[in-house]
């Protein structure tokens, strides 16, 4: 049995914003990994196979030692390196806060009291926590965070 094919069309700009979401996505998926997922790297590379037909040769291309498509240094430094380090700015922040959030939190209830929290209560304090850590270091960065050893 034959798979059913999906056909889209495209426009050379929202073939370019496929390209960059494309990439960036399978960076975030595959950036950190020691193994990484092949089905991600092989739809992005289908993707840029269409590069040339799309008249964006001066985006990605292809490299006949590796036989693979790559961006181009150019298009990387402006479109796709500007979004990966946003993304990598706000999402450190949000885990940093997460993290100490939920340290305080079941320093301050225990891991049983804060999971028998209700969710408004849980909420509640969260909230509170994650203000705290918001406001701090939206003022001041990493600044004022200071790592301490317990008392031996």
């Amino acid at each position: 049995m034959k798979k059913a094919e999906v056909q889209i069309s495209l426009t050379k700009e929202q073939y370019r914003t496929l390209v960059e979401m494309v990439n960036c996505g399978e960076w975030m998926i595959n950036a950190t990994r020691v193994d990484r997922i092949k089905k991600y790297e092989k739809l992005e590379q289908y993707i840029y196979s269409f590069t040339k037909q799309a008249g964006l040769q001066d985006c990605i291309d292809y490299d006949d030692e590796f036989k693979m498509y790559f961006p181009l240094k150019d298009f990387e430094e402006t479109a796709l390196l500007p979004l990966r380090d946003e993304y990598d700015q706000e999402s450190f922040w949000d885990e940093l806060i997460d993290q100490l959030g939920s340290r305080d939190l079941i320093r301050q209830y225990g891991a049983d009291g804060y999971a028998k929290l209700t969710n408004e209560e849980r909420f509640a304090a969260r909230s509170r926590v994650e203000e705290k850590y918001g406001s701090e270091f939206e003022a001041n960065g990493v600044e004022n965070l200071v790592l301490s050893s317990p008392a031996e």
